[in-house]
């Protein structure tokens, strides 16, 4: 058995795809995950599977959401160490770090979309594309920024979910008392 992060995109945001997390849990585990936990409203889950392809761990947890509470999220799964592997390649300094979101990308982009991403600059904002992340960092917070999440998906080509923090740092740690 795996342990999983599934991170869903978009839900229990301005009272919209509300998603009660007992309820998240329970339909988990009805769809054949182990050890389901989820950590604040905002869709994130740990959990165990014997199912080695993350993308059909996707789709099963798309469709029974999209069957129980009859709208679309879009889901990115990973491993512990995949998720350990971003927050470590963080290219800030640490008190940079500390204050930065984790922008996870689906799949990794193409450097040719990187390169015209790229040429996009706002002062006080700093992002780094790295594989299938993009580092941001707003000296104003994430709230006053002139970048979001919605930039990169379109100029990257896949969906993203954006994590601060401390929230990456507690799913490694409940994803490591999982284990």
């Amino acid at each position: 058995m795996e342990i999983y992060i599934a991170l869903l995109k978009g839900i229990n945001v301005g009272g919209h795809k509300k998603v009660p997390m007992a309820e998240l849990r329970k339909l988990l585990s009805k769809s054949g995950f182990e050890n389901v936990q989820t950590y604040i409203q905002s869709g994130n889950v740990i959990f165990k599977s014997s199912e080695k392809n993350t993308q059909k761990i996707e789709e099963t947890i798309k469709n029974a959401i999209l069957n129980s509470f009859e709208f679309e999220v879009s889901v990115l799964v990973m491993t512990r160490l995949d998720l350990k592997r971003i927050f470590d390649d963080c290219p800030f300094s640490e008190d940079k770090k500390k204050a930065s979101y984790f922008m996870m990308l689906h799949d990794a982009p193409d450097e040719t979309l990187i390169q015209v991403a790229s040429e996009k600059v706002y002062e006080g904002e700093e992002y780094l594309i790295i594989n299938d992340c993009t580092y941001y960092f707003c000296a104003k917070g994430y709230g006053q920024a002139k970048f979001n999440v919605n930039f990169f998906e379109r100029k990257l080509k896949t969906f993203a979910t954006a994590r601060n923090y401390n929230t990456m740092v507690k799913l490694l740690s409940l994803s490591l008392e999982a284990e």
